[in-house]
């Protein structure tokens, strides 16, 4: 074949490419390409999501309540132990030697008083022979004043005997203060008794802070301290009064944060669900058990109340969500990562479509936007009607529901299965009422756009 035969034909495809392509430009020409969805009827659940940790709903902080060294730890970090079990131990040398000291102390009291007694005994007797004695004296007494009076005896001898009666009434003075002064010194030594139990008490309390013990069945979750070292005491948070920290995992929380925009919707009682980071595909069940009141700085977790700058930002809510009773939460650990998401609202056999389809009405549909219901937002989706074979794309203002992950319900002239304009947003904001459109794929406008770059 002669080149100037092969030129020729080159230059009739070219010529043919070039009415090709502009048959479907102008065929293609006053068209808008639109990316399309459905309308459809279902069921439709509204959820709100935060994140933050898992959090014990109890823990505590073990701290020193006697001075010393550190012992024995008979625990480790991450370790379940026991209500009533043993944590650590503080040296006890002196504590205890004040115990043996005040046992020894009570025992000799005790013998004390076991004296006194059989000294108050003693006098307890010395009265009653006392008193015996003097009964007889008395009667001696009575008789010989009898005698007296018929001069019966003499003189001499009454008096002796009146001596001796009287002699007898100051003995059972004697014997009883004698027995009285017994009483006092039991109870003396009792009282002495008492304070050295008291006391005894006391170096007990002050030995039995030498060993810490769980207050309940927990996990130990910090254990900053090492045997050997030495601990204070009354130094809150301070480093050396903190043995330990124990966290009771029988009720466990997710202490999440959710945006100031979503807080409305959160209500105590909601239903959630639990993911965590260190365990994907298991989801916890739990409910909304507090909603905070105080709005928290995003950059400083600080609460607005005590923030004394002015500066504007993003603001979260702390929302405890308490796990339901009855689900395996061994794998647990406080401080995991966590998100939740919380049911706010659901609906059944709802209309809904996706919400990016959602557009503000066109200038050119006041008219239809003002009859609308007064209630209703001016918004709503643009329609596609086939009209005389060709595609238009007709604006539908909306009264919006809840919103779901990727969908919203709406009401208003719309049916299952209409096809709307879902995108892009570029389109949907200079699309027209009663435009010619055609459908494209995600890829293609994603194509198109990046070309536009």
């Amino acid at each position: 074949m002669s080149k100037k035969k092969l030129a020729g034909i080159i230059a009739a495809l070219l010529v043919l490419a070039a009415i090709v392509v502009f048959t479907v430009v102008r065929a293609q020409s006053g068209y808008t390409k639109v990316l399309t969805g459905k309308v459809v009827r279902g069921d439709l659940t509204s959820t709100v999501s935060g994140t933050g940790q898992i959090k014990p709903k109890t823990y505590v902080n073990i701290g020193a309540t006697a001075f010393g060294r550190i012992t024995h730890l008979y625990v480790k970090e991450g370790e379940r132990v026991k209500r009533g079990e043993m944590l650590a131990s503080i040296e006890n040398v002196q504590p205890e030697a004040n115990v043996d000291a005040q046992k020894a102390s009570i025992a000799a009291a005790k013998t004390d008083i076991s004296s006194y007694i059989a000294a108050e005994n003693t006098a307890k007797a010395n009265v009653d022979h006392a008193i015996a004695d003097l009964e007889q004296k008395k009667l001696d007494f009575a008789r010989y004043q009898e005698l007296y009076k018929e001069k019966l005896v003499s003189k001499q001898d009454y008096d002796a005997r009146k001596a001796a009666y009287d002699l007898d009434v100051a003995s059972v003075a004697q014997a009883d203060a004698a027995l009285a002064q017994a009483k006092a010194q039991t109870e003396s030594a009792r009282g002495h008794l008492g304070t050295a139990v008291a006391t005894l008490r006391s170096d007990v309390d002050s030995l039995n802070k030498t060993v810490a013990v769980a207050p309940y069945d927990a996990i130990v979750t910090n254990l900053p301290v090492r045997e050997g070292e030495t601990m204070v005491v009354g130094i809150q948070n301070a480093e050396g009064s903190t043995l330990m920290t124990l966290a009771d995992m029988s009720v466990v929380t997710a202490e999440v944060k959710i945006d100031e925009t979503d807080i409305v919707n959160l209500k105590m009682g909601q239903a959630a669900d639990v993911s965590v980071d260190a365990l994907p595909g298991k989801i916890f069940k739990g409910h909304v058990t507090e909603v905070g009141d105080q709005a928290l700085l995003r950059s400083t977790g600080m609460a607005t109340s005590q923030s004394t700058t002015g500066t504007e930002e993003a603001k979260d809510f702390k929302v405890i969500v308490t796990l339901d009773p009855g689900q395996d939460t061994s794998e647990l650990r406080p401080g995991l990562s966590a998100t939740a998401k919380v049911t706010t609202a659901h609906k059944d056999n709802v209309l809904s479509l996706p919400i990016q389809a959602l557009t503000p009405a066109p200038a050119s549909d006041g008219n239809k936007v003002e009859a609308a219901s007064n209630a209703a937002p001016k918004q709503g989706v643009f329609v596609l009607r086939m009209e005389k074979g060709k595609l238009h794309a007709h604006f539908v203002p909306l009264i919006t529901g809840i919103t779901g992950t990727t969908n919203i319900e709406v009401g208003g002239d719309l049916h299952a299965g209409d096809e709307i304009v879902t995108g892009s947003y570029k389109t949907l904001r200079t699309l027209k009422e009663g435009a010619l459109v055609k459908r494209t794929t995600p890829e293609e406008a994603a194509g198109k756009a990046d070309a536009a770059q």
